[in-house]
């Protein structure tokens, strides 16, 4: 059986000209997918009018909030001592959110109570064996 966590929080969108406008977003995780962490927007804050969601590495997350990390679709970096920016590059151009890293600890703490760090590969390894003790009836 699988664990999903869910907690909304709130964002500011940086602008080009350094504006901040507030959007909410859903952090989320799932011990399904246990080395990604996903981020939900709803559809009235995205360009195409739909719900839109990032999934990105767990450890990427902690690792952006004490030092920039990513080199890819997303970057993360802290933002001085209380918030976290995070970077989502795609076609249409960059994304900048900035995070209460308070926010974003809570959240990653809540994820390392479901699957522990260094322990993400146990649960399919758990089910591969299963399926092979069992005859592939899992």
């Amino acid at each position: 059986m699988h664990v999903t966590l869910q907690q909304p929080t709130g964002a500011r969108l940086i602008t080009a000209t350094g504006q901040e406008i507030a959007i909410p977003a859903t952090l989320r995780y799932t011990s399904a997918d246990p080395l990604a962490v996903h981020l939900d927007f709803p559809p009235h804050v995205t360009v195409d009018g739909e719900v839109t969601t990032w999934t990105f590495a767990r450890v990427l997350l902690g690792g952006g909030m004490r030092a920039s990390a990513g080199i890819g679709n997303v970057r993360v970096r802290p933002a001085g001592p209380a918030h976290t920016c995070v970077e989502f590059h795609a076609a249409q151009g960059v994304a900048v959110l900035r995070f209460t890293t308070a926010d974003l600890t809570r959240f990653l703490a809540r994820t390392y109570t479901v699957v522990a760090a260094g322990e993400e590969t146990v649960g399919a390894e758990l089910d591969h064996g299963m399926a092979a003790l069992f005859g592939g009836r899992v």
